[in-house]
């Protein structure tokens, strides 16, 4: 145990060299402050990226042009009904569905956007339990719906797409017919998908002249107990409605957990990276911290003399070093933790904003105790030796100190 006297007597010191305490306790809080802010918004991607793992896209699989995204492949890939019933024809699989992705010309007065026009069947609502995305106002398309519309998150707020909201059973133009709103999705988090307009897959090709129009991806439903078989089947089952030879795919066939689990991977070597840019920072602060202490026992080895010939003990001196290093690293983890807060809610409020929610950061109690204990633990290590050293100064040598 650590006596008042011994605490008085090294709160004293620092704050009478309180210049080397403040340069010190800097170096060590923007350390901590850069590894608060990262892990934050590291945790908050994860807690994200998880949300999908263990939701209702858990055993979804998704069959899309190889080397395309999601929203379709060129005019060589095209996925249709045929293609969709040999999916569905595959051992492990319950259901499949197709859903058309165009851009679509959306006008509010003489405003006009381009937005993603979806276009899914309301009795296979795949691509919604994908997502993990719920009505947040009105209802969900039914079958027969024609002329209805669903829309983003974003057709609600003032100014983000247009200047003027929208509200159920309100009609907007898109590609210059007046649809009809009957519903509102809730918010996904991504300015993209918060403007998407969605319909039937039966009405869409109405808005456009194309009649060969082809999905631009297809999702299933599969045996969450063996999705690597069902993904097999599947592709297995494509071929031969497509005619292709093992190798020769053009269709790419993953299941969503997959996809996730490439993303976070890709995540997780970009967060090591980043904390290992921060931890030098943290080293840099420790080696300066170690400085100040030794420093400091160099200024005052007459003062331990004196205090050593009045009846310190080694320990006692050990703890006084010890103890004024990990409050050093103790100050500037609460200061780094507490700026680090202030910089994430600060980015935070920009990023909803700006129709980014899902890129906001994510607090855990462990993640502000464990940048404080990690300050303080590193500040009493880098004080550790300098703090040996002081102990072991004999009093008959550092009274006679110049």
């Amino acid at each position: 145990m650590i006596r008042k006297e011994i605490l008085a007597y090294s709160l004293r010191n620092l704050w009478h060299r309180k210049a080397r305490s403040f340069l010190t306790i800097l170096s060590i809080f923007i350390g901590i402050a850069t590894i608060f802010v990262f892990l934050s918004f590291g945790l908050g991607l994860f807690n994200y990226v998880n949300s999908f793992m263990t939701g209702s896209s858990a055993d979804k699989i998704m069959i899309t042009a190889k080397g395309m995204g999601v929203t379709g492949g060129d005019g060589s890939f095209v996925l249709n009904d045929n293609d969709i019933s040999a999916i569905e024809k595959a051992s492990g699989v319950y259901e499949a569905t197709g859903m058309y992705a165009k851009a679509a010309e959306v006008k509010q007065g003489r405003l006009n956007k381009y937005v993603f026009a979806i276009g899914f069947d309301p009795a296979k609502p795949l691509f919604f339990e994908l997502s993990n995305v719920e009505i947040f106002k009105g209802r969900m398309l039914q079958p027969g719906d024609y002329g209805k519309v669903l829309l983003g998150y974003n057709y609600l707020i003032e100014n983000k797409i247009f200047p003027k909201t929208y509200d159920i059973n309100d009609e907007i133009e898109v590609q210059g017919k007046k649809l009809k709103i009957v519903g509102f999705l809730s918010e996904v988090g991504n300015p993209s998908d918060d403007s998407q307009i969605y319909m039937t897959h039966e009405y869409l090709p109405d808005l456009y002249s194309d009649n060969n129009m082809s999905y631009a991806m297809a999702i299933a439903r599969v045996d969450i107990d063996d999705i690597p078989k069902a993904v097999e089947n599947v592709e297995k089952s494509l071929r031969n409605e497509r005619g292709l030879d093992k190798g020769k795919e053009d269709f790419f066939v993953r299941s969503f957990q997959e996809t996730l689990k490439t993303y976070t991977s890709a995540l997780n070597i970009i967060v090591v990276f980043i904390i290992l840019i921060a931890l030098i920072s943290v080293i840099v602060s420790a080696i300066n911290t170690a400085n100040t202490m030794v420093t400091s026992v160099i200024e005052r080895v007459k003062e331990i003399g004196v205090i050593k010939s009045i009846g310190a003990r080694n320990s006692e001196i050990f703890k006084i070093f010890l103890f004024e290093s990990g409050f050093l690293g103790f100050t500037g983890g609460v200061i780094g933790v507490l700026l680090g807060f202030i910089v994430t809610s600060l980015a935070k409020s920009i990023l909803v904003s700006l129709g980014w929610s899902f890129l906001s950061p994510a607090y855990t109690w462990y993640l502000f105790v464990g940048c404080i204990a990690f300050a303080t633990i590193t500040g009493a290590v880098s004080g550790a030796l300098p703090a040996y050293q002081a102990s072991k100064i004999r009093p008959v040598d550092a009274l006679r100190y110049e």
